[in-house]
């Protein structure tokens, strides 16, 4: 099968190169020559446009960072749907608002393409480790033809519903993360600053009700300053889209505000 990856960045590069290790005749581009040259040691072949890729691809993923990156690989005069043929399938992996999937998917269907919201979570460990959990929002038939690629990541692949499901359940997956790490923060603040050490604080809240994978790590969860731009712009997407459909989420917007400290990045 004939896949094209488009953005090779903390995330995407490590799912691009699973895929060829995985065999797969895969064709990438990235605005960045480095990556690009890293997928080709593994035998990626180099686009020298996304509307190559999109020439070149059956199935066509994206993992670019935000809503104005997608529309512009997919829907760009040289861009994904510039090259695709009748049947492809485009794969966005982007954490995106639902109303961009939508819009982007009305766009492919003019030119006889298909949209799947395939949004991930495990980030740059869950792709070399190859535990990446899927979330995916579109037709089975079209799922279930680009579950092998994804399989190559990770085995935890889920068909969330029709079209936009699998983004609104990214959203949502994001939300419990931000709530979650602002609980933890405060909850080990609390602890430590009464006197408890850090490790035995980390046990106790291992073993009790409170346990979280946030809170199992909390000592060495620092994700760094490109975690928190990705975060804050997934709150924001989240909060956006609650807003939209008559829901307040006043836990999300505390963490968003919060985040900085939350994630400790003034400290030394």
């Amino acid at each position: 099968m004939r896949v094209g990856f488009i953005g090779l960045g903390v995330q995407g590069k490590g799912l691009a190169i699973n895929l060829a290790q995985a065999g797969y005749d895969i064709m990438v581009r990235d605005v960045r020559e480095e990556p690009m040259k890293d997928l080709a040691a593994v035998g990626a072949r180099v686009a020298k446009s996304v509307r190559e890729v999109g020439e070149h691809g059956e199935i066509v993923e994206v993992c670019v960072v935000d809503d104005a990156q997608v529309e512009q690989v997919v829907l760009g005069d040289d861009g994904v749907l510039a090259g695709a043929h009748a049947g492809t399938i485009i794969a966005i992996h982007s954490t995106v608002h639902p109303d961009t999937i939508a819009r982007v998917a009305a766009r492919a269907r003019e030119r006889n393409v298909e949209v799947l919201d395939a949004a991930v979570s495990g980030s740059e460990a869950g792709a070399r480790n190859k535990t990446m959990c899927y979330m995916v929002g579109g037709s089975k038939e079209a799922f279930e033809k680009c579950r092998p690629l994804f399989a190559t990541s990770g085995n935890r692949i889920h068909h969330a519903g029709e079209l936009g499901a699998g983004i609104r359940a990214k959203l949502a997956h994001q939300v419990i993360i931000g709530i979650n790490m602002l609980s933890a923060f405060e909850g080990m603040r609390l602890g430590v600053k009464s006197g408890v050490s850090a490790d035995a604080l980390e046990a106790v809240i291992s073993d009790g009700a409170a346990q979280s994978l946030v809170a199992d790590h909390w000592q060495n969860f620092r994700p760094g300053a490109h975690a928190m731009q990705l975060f804050y712009k997934d709150l924001r997407l989240a909060l956006d889209f609650a807003h939209s459909i008559g829901i307040e989420m006043p836990g999300a917007a505390l963490a968003q505000q919060l985040l900085r400290e939350v994630l400790r990045l003034d400290e030394s």
